[in-house]
């Protein structure tokens, strides 16, 4: 059992090693054979056991052509000026200079767009970024992702592309809000839903506790940055303390979660602390 996940992953190194893209049809056959083939010989101490790393080798070569086909979308292969974009907003970001949209694509017009992307990424002028689940109408300069500024550096457009963002650039002018052709859908909905925590979050922190404060307890909780100000920011730069900020949300919550529950465990072990002391706070 243990060799299985090596199998698998060798699996995922053959799709790698391919020639061309496999057929997601060819890939997901050959794992099914191999696996029915597997229970049809489990009684057979020789052949189940081969049968079995094959099935696990097929299944890492299924997986990963089934993410590559899942992933793939059209990217934008040439700078295009005075594009019309239409579409939801999905993400929403704040910036100390600026702000940060995602859009969903409905519709997209201008030159040079033969490899037309679903959604792309734009930045627009700070305080002007509608909310998460907004339909909007804009023109824009869109750009291909960029690639690293050195080598062996980091990769932007890889990651965009994982992202699913085509193109990413800049708002020309003003942000129209629009009347939406049909429902942006449940995943919309649900981002929506979840952005609007995030602001509640971060209005309650900042009431609480004003100034650099609560502006770097809301960054640490819900990722928004933008009301550090710059004397604070270049003081994380100095000392090396930047990166806390950039895994802020989910992974500090994580560690903060795990670390409150082992203390609370540990102190519930002993009896006279657990009676007589407030364990919680």
């Amino acid at each position: 059992m243990p060799w299985l996940p090596i199998a698998f992953g060798a699996g995922i190194v053959v799709y790698f090693t391919a020639q061309h893209e496999p057929s997601l049809v060819a890939a997901l056959l050959a794992f099914s054979a191999a696996a029915v083939a597997a229970v049809l010989a489990r009684a057979r101490p020789i052949a189940f056991p081969v049968l079995l790393t094959l099935a696990a080798l097929t299944a890492g070569f299924a997986v990963a052509t089934l993410r590559s086909a899942r992933v793939a979308h059209p990217v934008l292969q040439h700078a295009a000026w005075n594009v019309a974009v239409s579409g939801w907003i999905e993400v929403r970001e704040e910036r100390a200079r600026s702000d940060r949209i995602v859009v969903k694509v409905h519709s997209i017009a201008g030159g040079r767009l033969n490899d037309a992307p679903d959604r792309v990424r734009v930045s627009v002028a700070k305080g002007t970024a509608p909310p998460v689940g907004s339909f909007i109408e804009l023109k824009a300069r869109l750009d291909t992702p960029p690639t690293p500024l050195r080598p062996g550096g980091y990769d932007f457009a890889r990651d965009l592309y994982f992202q699913r963002i085509g193109a990413s650039g800049f708002a020309l002018g003003r942000i129209k809000p629009a009347e939406p052709p049909h429902p942006g859908g449940v995943w919309l909905r649900y981002a929506a839903f979840i952005d609007g925590i995030r602001n509640a979050i971060d209005q309650r922190i900042r009431a609480v506790l004003p100034g650099d404060v609560g502006a770097i307890a809301s960054a640490l909780i819900t990722g928004k940055r933008d009301a550090i100000t710059a004397s604070v920011n270049d003081a994380m730069y100095v000392s090396s303390l930047a990166h806390v900020l950039s895994i802020s949300g989910y992974h500090m919550a994580v560690v903060a979660g795990v670390m409150f529950f082992v203390v609370r465990a540990l102190l519930a072990l002993a009896p006279g602390l657990a009676l007589h002391c407030p364990i919680k706070n």
